[in-house]
Parts: C-alpha cells; structure tokens; sequence
C-alpha cells in the first residue's frame, strides 16, 4: 500500500524524516513503512494497517506544525512512534530517544536554532471593520467585503484562507476573479492560458506571495492545495472543504456572481470582495451590489462595509479616495 501525503514545505519534510533520517529509518525499522518524498509529496510504503497508523501520526505532528507548533527530534519522535496526543507534548522529554542517535545538545540546538513549521506573516486587523471583517470569516460560510481600494479586503481574506488551510479546517485555497479589462482593450495576450490570465491574477498571487513566501506559494500550487484561476472556469463544479475567494466582485454580473454561489460545497467558507461604487462592467448592475441586496438577512451570510477611514495602503490613497467620494 501507499499512501500521499502532500507537504507544504521544505521545512515539513525535514522534521518528518528527523536528523539524519533517524525518523525515518524507525519508521521502516518497527512498522516496515518506508518514507519516500518526491515533488512536494511525502509517500508511506508498506502493509495496509501499518501505513494507516503512521499516515495518521504523520497527519497529527504535521496539523501541529502548521498550527505553528515547533517540535525538537524527541518530541516529534514520541509523537510518530509512541502515539502521543498533543496534550502530553508539554511534558515531552527534551531528550532524544533511542530512534534518534545524536548528541543531546544538537538535538536542543536544532530545536531552537531552526523552527520547524514557521507561521507566513499573518497581519492583524487595524481597524473595528477589519477586525469585524476577520471574526466574519470566522463565524460565517458566505462574507461579502465591500469597500474601496486599500482597505485590505483581499490581503486579509487571503490571510484568512491561508489561516484555515493551515488550522486543517480546509483541504485548498481557490482564488478567483472575472478577467476584466479596467477600461482598456488589452487585445489578445501571447502565451498559453496561464500567461493569458496572470495580468488578472497577479493581485491574488502578490498577496499570496507575501504571505507565505514566493518558494512556498509556488510549491502550494503547483500541488492543487491554492488554485488560482479566473471566474469564468468555476462553472460546472462544486468547490468541497475549500477557502474560496472572489476578488474584484463588481466586475462579475449578477449571473455570474449566482454561478459563483452555487459552486460552494459542503465544508466551504467563500469571501467576496469588491469596491460596490465603482465597476468596469461596460453595462448592466454589478453582481456585487444585487448580492449586498439580495442575501441580507440570510443565516451564515455576513456583509462587511469598508469605509475611507479603514484605508490602510497610505495616506496618499485615503485622501485619494476622500477626493472621489463625491462622484
């Protein structure tokens, strides 16, 4: 039997497989399970039930790591081998055991010298709407984010996302948004879809980046756990325990923001952002601003207005935005 375990890091793999593979070797020594990890993806290899007992304590240090927990070769050696629950990890030995065969003063210097499972850059919420607007993710399936520009809607959904993703109560991230030109005609874009795309992406994968780390978030995709793609290509499916955000709502229309919707499956929280007074929709009403209307009232829905007080970019742009209120 195998069993594929995907890794979101580098740093992940180096606390599975232990010092000098110490971890693993125990591994193939008590249960006959062999690790192997190619492309981003940690592989068991052995007999049906030994594999599931170490799939499943491979599954609980690593929920510990991403909830930033740090874990010294010991402690992550009782926690593989031993089936400790998290709650004697507290009174876990320093000590290496009998697996790990290195000096305890190594042992103690790598735990912590080199954090295993570091926390991306989570910003915290500077204003009563932004703080509104993270325990609104917290609490609701559906958060409809409307404001103007710097007020830190997507970075903070994306922030959000990533926050669940990492606390295992999402299996991916999908971010999307609808591929629309702000007044200008780019005309046809060389390149394949992913070149096609990028220009009207790369807001979603800054964000991204800045979180976690170009490396990681590039390893996070191209493992399918964050898939970013544009609006158009949500038709047809139905999005299960997933974080799912829609950026630049105004621009999606009333039927296709409905499309959007609909796509949300069991276990799903979705995040729908936009600038509600402003759309570069050449006709018709915004898909942001009928949603506003439409779902009000509606339980697990939750809307978040932004204001020119919340702008957070700078001050340049929160006058900028005073200057355009009127219109």
């Amino acid at each position: 039997m195998e069993l594929p375990i995907p890794l979101m890091s580098l740093d992940e793999e180096q606390q599975l497989f232990g010092p000098y593979d110490c971890h693993a070797k125990a591994s193939l020594q008590r249960f006959g399970v062999r690790f192997a990890s190619r492309d981003g993806v940690l592989r068991l290899i052995g007999e049906g039930d030994a594999v599931a007992l170490m799939g499943e304590r491979v599954r609980m240090l690593l929920a510990g790591l991403r909830k930033g927990k740090t874990y010294n070769p010991g402690e992550a050696n009782s926690l593989l081998f031993d089936g400790q629950s998290e709650a004697l990890h507290a009174a876990a030995t320093e000590a290496i055991s009998g697996d790990c065969h290195e000096p305890k003063s190594v042992a103690r210097s790598e735990s912590v010298s080199t954090p295993v499972g570091r926390h991306p850059r989570m910003p915290r919420p500077r204003t009563d709407n932004q703080a509104q607007y993270m325990q609104a993710m917290q609490d609701n399936s559906l958060v409809l984010g409307a404001g103007p520009a710097g007020t830190g809607k997507t970075y903070l959904a994306v922030a959000a996302a990533v926050s669940a993703l990492r606390e295992g109560r999402v299996k991916r991230i999908v971010l999307t948004r609808p591929a629309v030109e702000a007044g200008e005609h780019l005309g046809f874009l060389p390149g394949d879809l992913h070149d096609k795309v990028d220009p009207y992406l790369r807001p979603l994968f800054d964000a991204l980046n800045d979180l976690f780390g170009p490396a990681t978030a590039l390893r996070m995709k191209e493992l399918d756990v964050v898939e970013i793609a544009p609006l158009a290509f949500m038709r047809g499916r139905t999005l299960n325990q997933s974080f799912v955000i829609l950026d630049e709502a105004q621009n999606a229309t009333v039927s296709q923001l409905k499309m959007f919707l609909t796509r949300l499956g069991e276990g799903t929280v979705a995040v729908v952002t936009g600038d509600h007074t402003q759309s570069d929709l050449p006709s018709g009403r915004s898909g942001l601003v009928d949603a506003m209307d439409r779902l009000a009232g509606i339980p697990k829905i939750a809307t978040v207005v932004f204001h020119k007080n919340d702008v957070q970019r700078s001050k340049l742009v929160q006058r900028i935005v005073e200057a355009y209120e009127g219109d």
